[in-house]
């Protein structure tokens, strides 16, 4: 059929090379590691660890960061080998249309720009409050209604969310080498934060507040509110807060601490050696993050007993406990700092999948479009920019980083999928980087993505599915009929 019809990797290779359509090949394995870290560590490491040690696994939350880690270390092998044989813009999209055909690709292409634009804009209203709850804590200024709202809406717009999004999408527009500096500067003060939370935190910790490591079943935490309804508990699955199935729940909830990390493969295009350098990037900052998380959370639920930890602010509280106020202003002003990557990072990956995507004509020329000075797509990513910042200023934060979340799984099965397909149907391609254990271990990341998918509300996968159709439905109006090998 024509919806399976697929790209073959060595014209997704020779579409790089069009006039108007090359992307500049600035970036090494060490703008890649630090674009990877830059993006993983903001929103889980700052927030993320105080609710799922308090309402979900306690100090085994270390744990919970170890099965994540290990998910995405599987979906990891199977990009590093995507990437390094189909070095191309798109990550997951680009994979999917070399091995599991057009109509596979538009979906995870789709997929990707929701997970991606909903991800920035997110992450943006989370700064915002940040901003302004550092602007009162250190400087005593209390940030007008009219520029900043913690429930945004036509009404009350978060301008202050807006801005920064522009502000961003401004440096994203000078290049992508100006991007990775920028990108460096900022993961370094994220580093020495983190560095000094776990330094700083070995001299408060009593190794008391560790037993028990993994709290029965049941047993009281920091919040009274119900873990939420997951797929699995509405099968009949049983699970809880704490125990062993409160590690497995604390998983898809920290899981979002590890979005990122396969953004490193969207930057392919733009690697001077990708073949090399895109698999180190990806495992290089995979590795260093999943390290730190679990360092924070041992360190964080050793300084305060899990039952009394902070929710809304676990770090800092933390050190506000034990009377450290000036390491608990450094963490907030870290947390400012770091989420701008996070925003900076998830904007260029958005903006590379609708690049890719343009170029296949699955939507309209004009978005391929690349500046023969920056060597980026600036249309693309001024139009995108401009979405992410009314998106962040009219909406609240409500259910999206589920919708991230089960996002990335998804694309995570179909790259898993593909990996086996395009060992089968093109066992001649040079690979770089070949994963192990094929069929095998794919078929392993598929199913692990699955199972964690599972821990996410049933409205999520309701919501997913309705985008998909939307999708589908703009497919079959523009992208079936235009691509480029529907006219091939």
């Amino acid at each position: 059929m024509g919806i399976f019809r697929t790209k073959s990797v060595e014209d997704a290779i020779a579409s790089t090379d069009e006039p108007g359509q090359r992307l500049k090949k600035t970036l090494g394995a060490w703008d890649l590691t630090v674009f990877g870290v830059g993006v993983i560590i903001g929103t889980g490491i700052f927030v993320l660890t105080g609710e799922a040690a308090g309402t979900r696994a306690g100090p085994a939350v270390s744990l919970s960061f170890v099965v994540s880690g290990i998910v995405c270390a599987l979906a990891a092998l199977c990009y590093a080998e995507f990437a390094s044989t189909v070095p191309v813009a798109g990550s997951a999209y680009t994979f999917s249309y070399a091995s599991l055909g057009e109509v596979v690709a538009w979906i995870i292409g789709w997929d990707l720009v929701l997970e991606l634009a909903l991800g920035a804009a997110t992450v943006a209203v989370g700064w915002s409050g940040y901003a302004a709850d550092l602007l009162d804590q250190t400087l005593g200024l209390d940030v007008p209604g009219w520029l900043y709202s913690d429930s945004p809406g036509p009404t009350q717009p978060n301008l202050i969310a807006a801005a920064v999004i522009l502000a961003l999408t401004a440096v994203l527009c000078v290049g992508s080498k100006t991007s990775a500096r920028f990108n460096a500067v900022v993961v370094c003060v994220k580093l020495a934060v983190v560095a000094v939370v776990i330094v700083a935190g070995l001299f408060f910790v009593k190794t008391s507040n560790w037993s028990p490591f993994v709290p029965p079943t049941g047993s009281a935490g920091a919040s009274a509110a119900p873990v939420t309804p997951s797929l699995w508990a509405d099968l009949g699955v049983p699970l809880g807060t704490f125990g062993i199935g409160g590690v497995f729940t604390a998983s898809a909830l920290v899981f979002f601490a590890f979005i990122g990390f396969d953004i490193v493969a969207t930057a392919a295009e733009e690697t001077k050696n990708p073949q090399r350098d895109v698999p180190r990037g990806i495992f290089g900052s995979l590795a260093i993050c999943t390290v730190l998380y679990v360092l924070v959370s041992l360190v964080i639920t050793g300084m305060v007993r899990y039952d009394r930890i902070s929710v809304e602010a676990p770090l800092a509280n933390a050190f506000r406990d034990v009377g450290a106020d000036l390491v608990a202003t450094l963490i907030s002003v870290g947390t400012v700092a770091g989420l701008l990557t996070v925003m900076m990072i998830l904007m260029l990956g958005q903006n590379r999948v609708l690049f890719a995507m343009a170029r296949d004509r699955l939507i309209p020329a004009w978005f391929s479009q690349v500046s023969p000075r920056r060597g980026v797509p600036v249309r693309t990513t001024v139009v995108t920019g401009v979405v992410v910042a009314v998106v962040a200023a009219l909406t609240p934060i409500s259910d999206l980083a589920e919708m991230v979340n089960i996002g990335t799984l998804f694309a995570f099965v179909l790259v898993s999928i593909g990996v086996i397909v395009l060992r089968r149907t093109r066992p001649d391609l040079p690979r770089a980087f070949r994963m192990p254990g094929v069929p095998v271990l794919p078929v392993v990341s598929a199913v692990a993505a699955v199972v964690l998918m599972g821990f996410l509300p049933g409205i999520s996968w309701v919501r997913l599915g309705i985008w998909m159709v939307l999708g589908l439905l703009v497919y079959a109006a523009y992208g079936y009929r235009h691509s480029r090998l529907a006219r091939a």
